[in-house]
């Protein structure tokens, strides 16, 4: 397999950016006061999630990649409560997004174990 030349190589982030792109979708149908709520901070831990991946594509030593890919892996944690929570409060249907995270969730802990050292 021939090394991922930037960072849209990365299926990993192939499926955060899906992710994202998935949040702003669903997010659209949220309640209007919840604008600087709960669509914000959904929104922010979405796009922390590639934006951590392409920051850490960009270091140069496996510890810095791996302290941005487990902020990455934080993030995707964070937004995947924050989906349940809409859903919960029948804010939208957020299942779509919430598959999409786990299946991002499975990428991004194999490529972290890829990276990091056998002895960790």
């Amino acid at each position: 397999m021939n090394p991922a030349k930037t960072y849209k190589d990365l299926l990993v982030w192939q499926s955060a950016h899906s992710f994202v792109m998935e949040v702003y979708a669903v997010t659209k149908s949220f309640p209007k006061e919840e604008l600087f709520g709960l669509t914000s901070q959904v929104r922010r831990a979405a796009v922390s999630v590639p934006s951590n991946i392409v920051e850490g594509f960009g270091r140069w030593n496996n510890a810095d990649k791996l302290r941005f890919y487990n902020i990455a892996e934080a993030s995707l944690h964070e937004a995947d409560y924050q989906l349940f929570l809409a859903g919960e409060l029948q804010f939208a249907d957020t299942s779509k997004a919430q598959e999409i995270a786990i299946n991002t969730k499975r990428l991004l802990a194999s490529f972290i174990k890829s990276i990091r050292p056998q002895d960790a």
